[in-house]
């Protein structure tokens, strides 16, 4: 007979996969310039070389990352047309009453709420820290769910903020910009050294270039495929944590089920930053994207999970 495994055992081992996959990050970068530096020059210069550039990149991504961390929950609502509503409005006064029970069970200080005009069902959180952070909604999600799956999605988003997996997407979003912004100057830097017919300035070209290769492959295979099983990992970090809050996991797995159906958000169409912090892709679902390159598990995989859950 299979065991079913506890929601502590589920949040565990989510939790060191998204260990494992961050760490991997700045390997992968580091032995990645390293060995395409080292095609073209000696051991020593390809070592010096990788020091070169692994310290300023992972510096100007420091600065940036705050940079985002101080601007980057405002921008996200603002792009999303939330805005923002208070329990003096009867029509969502109960939703209120529930972000403030669910965030009593998590310990967790009460976040603004936010409504997205749009009839579909999805939601995200955002915000630097759990005493700042923020719950965007859907009239949809609202409407179309009743209050025990409703808290289930809520609780699932104050997962997210608990477990400071806004601050986490900021800091690969970033990354990701800052690295494509480097790989760009240094193509550009190659190509006028190359123009130069001292050998020493060709040489530093080659070695520039392959920099700039290294820098290219990071960005478009690695950095897409970590970034998108770390959003999984969390994706069933939050509802296992979901499920604890509201000891009611089979809540959650109806919600989903239902979510599935009409998670598209119009506002967010074009907004693929924003999918990986929504409860489900706000482009709606594509079969045809293969499961590595998806920011969020599939839904029946997420449900069986949920309903084998033992609290």
């Amino acid at each position: 007979m299979k065991k079913v495994q506890t929601v502590y055992e589920h949040i565990r081992s989510n939790n060191i996969k998204t260990l494992i996959l961050v760490a991997l990050f700045p390997l992968i970068f580091i032995a990645l310039v390293f060995l395409f530096v080292w095609a073209v020059s000696p051991l020593e210069q390809a070592i010096t070389t990788t020091i070169s550039v692994a310290l300023p990149t992972f510096i100007v991504c420091s600065i940036w990352m705050l940079i985002s961390w101080a601007f980057g929950d405002s921008m996200m609502l603002n792009v999303a047309g939330a805005y923002e509503i208070n329990n003096t409005a009867k029509e969502y006064r109960e939703i209120f009453k529930t972000v403030e029970n669910v965030a009593l069970a998590a310990g967790l200080p009460t976040p603004r709420v936010y409504i997205i005009n749009d009839s579909s069902l999805n939601a995200f959180a955002t915000g630097r820290s759990p005493r700042d952070a923020s719950i965007a909604l859907t009239k949809g999600i609202i409407n179309k769910l009743d209050k025990q799956e409703l808290a289930g999605v809520i609780a699932h988003e104050m997962a997210h903020i608990g477990n400071r997996d806004i601050r986490l997407d900021m800091l690969l979003i970033t990354s990701i910009g800052v690295t494509a912004f480097i790989a760009d100057i240094l193509f550009r830097s190659s190509i006028y050294g190359r123009s130069s017919n001292d050998e020493r300035s060709n040489n530093s070209a080659a070695v520039l270039m392959m920099v700039w290769l290294a820098f290219t492959v990071f960005n478009a295979i690695v950095t897409p495929l970590l970034r998108m099983a770390v959003s999984r990992n969390r994706e069933y970090a939050a509802d296992s944590t979901g499920a604890h809050i509201t000891r009611n996991p089979h809540a959650l797995a109806s919600a989903l089920r239902k979510i599935s159906k009409d998670s598209r958000v119009e506002s967010m169409d074009n907004l693929k930053s924003m999918a990986a912090v929504c409860i489900a892709n706000p482009a709606g679902s594509k079969e045809f994207i293969s499961n590595i390159m998806a920011t969020h598990p599939p839904v029946d995989k997420r449900i069986k999970r949920l309903q084998s859950m033992s609290i």
